[in-house]
């Protein structure tokens, strides 16, 4: 009889490498939200995916980069929580870069010194010019971790998390790697984050799509009340600036930027919930939130 097997895989990487879509992919479910934007994910997005004779819980992890800011360290701060706790950790690299970059250095050198076990992946291969088995195997970012890290061709692959290229490969060998355990959770649930949670990041994706410059980066988002009425939701929601400027920006000349979110997010949540929705949506300001302790915790961001 096959043993049960269950444990975490941590998704690690830096900002934009695709950890997020790789998620959602695998899981056949958007469950994190996903930008053209660096530093989207913010939180551990905990996503399971279960199996005949097995139960991976994925977790996403905002992106490892150079902090600047408090809110920017605590960032760090989860994502290396999350992986030292993991079973295993999927390194995700891009595979068009031309070597490793000093985070990613870190990454693995600190996987290899503290004894985790991790695989690594190079996404992004639907941006290469070619992509046969031949042409990706003297990608120098291959050759680098071979020498570098002694990375035996069963511990790397080569995936577009976009189109689901090597994906599958992938899947059965960290299944292979997890240990004998039995399930952690009801094979029912597909997610750790509350419904609440993912309309915040819900919202937050609409605004990080249709703004630039800081406004992305300088945006939370609050569940002020959630309201099941039977047949519909009725949503209360305040997105918080660090400036007043700010604020302008995203209500919009006579309110048709935070209009355009409200509309994007109700679709987006009603495609989810499948039920209608009412939204309102509030803009205020909590005068520089991403450098104040006591505000990165009400935010939700003092994760260990």
């Amino acid at each position: 009889m096959t043993e049960f097997r269950s444990g975490f895989v941590a998704l690690v990487g830096r900002p934009n490498v695709g950890k997020s879509t790789l998620l959602n992919h695998i899981l056949a479910e958007k469950i994190a939200i996903v930008t053209d934007k660096p530093q989207t994910t913010r939180n551990r997005i905990v996503g399971i995916k279960n199996f005949p004779a097995a139960q991976m819980v994925l977790v996403d992890t905002p992106g490892l980069h150079s902090p600047k800011g408090q809110l920017n360290q605590k960032l760090v701060e989860i994502s290396q929580a999350a992986w030292r706790d993991a079973d295993l950790a999927l390194v995700l690299l891009e595979a068009g870069n031309a070597r490793l970059r000093s985070g990613e250095l870190e990454i693995l050198n600190r996987a290899r010194a503290e004894q985790i076990p991790f695989l690594v992946a190079l996404n992004k291969i639907d941006q290469l010019a070619e992509r046969d088995g031949s042409y990706l195997s003297r990608l120098p970012m291959a050759a680098e971790l071979k020498n570098e890290f002694a990375l035996e061709k069963e511990r790397l692959f080569f995936i577009s998390a976009r189109d689901g290229v090597g994906v599958e490969s992938l899947v059965r060998e960290m299944l292979a790697r997890l240990p004998c355990h039995p399930a952690y959770f009801p094979d029912d649930i597909q997610t750790q984050m509350s419904e609440r949670f993912w309309v915040q990041e819900v919202i937050r994706e609409q605004i990080i799509k249709l703004t630039r410059d800081e406004i992305p980066y300088s945006v939370a988002v609050e569940i002020d009340y959630y309201r099941d009425l039977e047949a519909r939701l009725s949503i209360g929601a305040s997105i918080y600036v660090e400036q007043d400027s700010q604020k302008g920006i995203l209500i919009g000349r006579g309110g048709s930027m935070l209009k355009k979110i409200g509309i994007l997010s109700r679709q987006a949540i009603e495609a989810f919930v499948g039920i209608p929705i009412f939204l309102e949506l509030h803009v205020a300001v909590a005068r520089n939130w991403t450098r104040d302790a006591a505000q990165l915790k009400r935010f939700g961001y003092d994760q260990e």
